[in-house]
């Protein structure tokens, strides 16, 4: 790359990954010399890019934090990808974020080309905000968690248990997973000798040790998997849910919160849902009045209870503006 200013911003971009970068595999990636590679480190450094050097054979250049958060470069796709995770994140579980991810967004929607602007804004309709009161999350300690998850470096922390009992934790993180609008840690637990599951809220000062560690086979096909297969904490009882929907299948698929061939077509134009739940019938009754198409429901009563009430609600509130 003989064009100095985009061979900058591809190094800048490389970079920008957590990671260490040996000089020899970032001169591969640019097509240069290691002495062209030093060179532009310090012109980074000179534009304010805090990029740090180690020496040894696990040893490289790594950009980390300075005074102030110089730009960001990013892909398209990856711009596409924080906008939407912004808008998400304006509903989520994580204290104090809505504000903050409300200013974000509108900051970057403000610099996205028209294209990436009108795939942001389709995905966006998409996304059906949470009804739920999930325990909220310090994004403090999500943020430490995924910092250690993706240096593979080992974290102490306290962890609270379901009877408020606190204990001192040291463990590998293999991977955070949003489950049942919650976030868990799946990681290796060094003191017990074994994988433990733990909900991020009950998570309190984590620490990065600097210690890396070798990632161990995981005990299921990848954390996510994992995390769902083992929770029996996700808050609500199990229940029976047997809808008929007059939608085709694909239409309702991955709207309910529903696994895999949980929704199967009847015909073309309608389907039906038979499967052990533990949603809230709360959410499940807002989720369903949300597809826009008609339904029955034939099990639990307690959604149809809720159905009822929304129902009742949403009458009352037609009676009184009539009156007016």
């Amino acid at each position: 790359m003989n064009d100095t200013p985009a061979r900058l911003l591809r190094l800048l971009s490389l970079l920008q990954t957590p990671r260490e970068w040996p000089g020899s595999e970032l001169a591969e990636r640019l097509g240069v010399t290691d002495r062209t590679v030093r060179r532009d480190i310090d012109r980074l450094r000179e534009l304010g890019y805090p990029v740090t050097a180690t020496l040894g054979a696990a040893g490289g250049y790594r950009l980390v934090a300075g005074a102030a958060m110089p730009p960001l470069l990013v892909e398209d796709d990856e711009a596409v990808a924080i906008a939407i995770g912004l808008r998400a994140a304006a509903g989520s579980a994580v204290a104090g974020i809505e504000e903050a991810s409300v200013r974000a967004l509108a900051k970057l929607e403000q610099v996205l080309p028209a294209k990436l602007r009108r795939r942001v804004r389709v995905l966006g309709t998409a996304l059906m905000p949470s009804i739920d009161h999930a325990p909220a999350v310090d994004p403090e300690v999500l943020a430490t968690l995924a910092v250690t998850v993706t240096n593979r470096e080992r974290v102490r922390f306290a962890y609270r248990d379901e009877a408020g009992t606190e204990t001192r934790r040291n463990a590998e993180p293999m991977g955070l997973v949003p489950a049942r609008r919650r976030w868990y840690l799946l990681g290796y637990d060094l003191d017990r000798a074994d994988w433990r599951v733990y909900r991020v809220d009950r998570i309190s000062r984590p620490q990065p040790t600097a210690a890396r560690f070798t990632p161990r086979a995981l005990p299921a096909d990848d954390a996510a998997a994992y995390v769902v297969g083992s929770r029996t904490d996700w808050g609500t009882p199990a229940f029976r849910l047997r809808l008929t929907i007059d939608a085709p299948a694909d239409r309702v698929a991955g709207r309910l919160g529903d696994g895999p061939g949980e929704v199967v077509a009847i015909d073309e134009r309608s389907c039906r849902i038979d499967a052990v739940r533990d949603d809230s019938p709360e959410w499940l009754a807002h989720r369903l009045l949300g597809l826009g198409a008609d339904f029955r429901v034939h099990e639990p009563p307690e959604l149809a209870a809720q159905l009822r009430a929304i129902a009742h609600r949403i009458e009352r509130a037609v009676t009184t503006s009539e009156d007016r």
